[in-house]
Formats: C-alpha cells, structure tokens, sequence
C-alpha cells in the first residue's frame, strides 16, 4: 500500500468544519425542540378519552415512523412546491427533520406518561387540584424524569440526521466534507476527520444529557 497520509489540507479547512457542525448542532437543537413540542400533544392526544383523537395520535406516529427521513425530506424540499407550498432549504430541512422527531418523541412521552404512578393523580385530585395543575405539578415533571434517557438517544439520533441536509446542499458538516474530498482528493484524511467530529460531539451531547439527568433525578427524589 502506497497511500501516505497528509493532513494539512484538512487542517487548511478547519474553518469549514466547525462551521459546518455549528449548523448541524442548530438544526438538531431546533428541530427537537419543535418536535419535542409536537411529539407531546401527540403523546396527550393518545391517551384521549376520545377514539378519534386517539386514532389520528397513533396514525401520525405510525406513518412518519415509518418513512425513512430522507423521503421526508425530498418531499417536502421538492413535492411541497408542485403544491404552491415554497420553503427555503434550510427550513425545508428542519420541518422535515421536527416532524420525523415528533413521531419518536410522541412515543418517548407516552412511555413516560405511563411511568406516572396514578397514586400521585389521585392524589392530587383528592387536595382539589384542578386537571391542568395536576398535569404541571406532577404529571408533567415525572414524565419529562422518566422520558429524558431517550430523549438523549433521540437528541443524538437526529444530530447524526442532519448528515442527510447535504443531500439538498445544506452547508452542514457532511456537505464541507464532500466539497474538501472534491478539492484535495484526501478521501480518508476528510471523512476521518469528520467521522471524528460526529462522534466527539455526539459523546459531548451525551455527557451533557446524563449530567442533565442525574441532576433532575436529585431534585425531583
């Protein structure tokens, strides 16, 4: 094997990247705090008194869960137009990205609602809590305790999607690495390196998350 390593053409475009896994992280943080929103009413709307609303929760979890997210992004980025609706790249990406979340994270807080022990509800009825208190002051809480370990899963998951947003020339870490790899032809030196920083970051996000997490677990125990 002939192949000598050299590096500094990678290095010359360091700039490149930290921009480039910047606006990773943004779309990421963006799109799961939309989602997240999102993903909780679904996750309410499941667990309705009404067989419609119940029916229309888990068909929206069904059916994003089961696209894979790159046809979600294509159709929204290329099929919303041929129906008048317009969206830019960058907000193409990230509707498509919130909306395959809110299907994950509906599921993640359903798992959490039930993890509520329905003593404390009781509870909270019998000292005349009205129902939206009782869903502030004690459902809500334990849930988002319960829910948070796969919240960071999915918080990682989606970080590693945003990979996919250089598929419609979003200019995120793997679009930079591509345009490097055309210019310097060092194949394994660039996708090296951002293999590296994928999972540098993914581990920071993951350490964060944890962190985040025993310290809610002490406040709430």
């Amino acid at each position: 094997m002939n192949y000598y390593f050299n590096f500094t053409p990678i290095f010359e475009q360091w700039p490149l990247l930290l921009k480039g896994i910047s606006l990773g992280l943004l779309l990421a943080l963006i799109s799961i705090c939309i989602g997240s929103l999102v993903g909780l009413i679904v996750a309410f709307a499941s667990r309705s008194p009404s067989h419609t609303v119940r029916t229309i929760a888990f068909s929206w979890i069904s059916i994003l869960r089961n696209l894979p997210i790159l046809v979600i992004v294509l159709f929204i980025f290329f099929g919303m137009p041929q129906l008048g609706i317009s969206l830019d790249k960058v907000t193409s990406f990230i509707v498509a990205l919130s909306l395959y979340a809110s299907a994950y994270m509906a599921e993640v807080f359903r798992g959490g609602l039930l993890g509520v022990p329905p003593g404390l509800v009781e509870a909270g009825q019998a000292i005349g809590l009205s129902p939206l208190r009782i869903k502030r002051h004690i459902v809500l809480p334990i849930m988002f305790r319960n829910a948070l370990p796969a919240f960071g899963n999915n918080f990682v998951s989606l970080f590693k999607d945003t990979s996919l947003a250089a598929t419609i020339a979003i200019p995120e870490l793997t679009f930079f690495a591509r345009k490097i790899n055309s210019e310097t032809f060092r194949v394994i030196e660039i996708w090296l390196t951002a293999s590296l920083i994928y999972i540098v970051c993914c581990y920071a996000i993951t350490l964060i998350l944890r962190a985040m997490e025993q310290r809610l677990v002490l406040e709430t125990s």
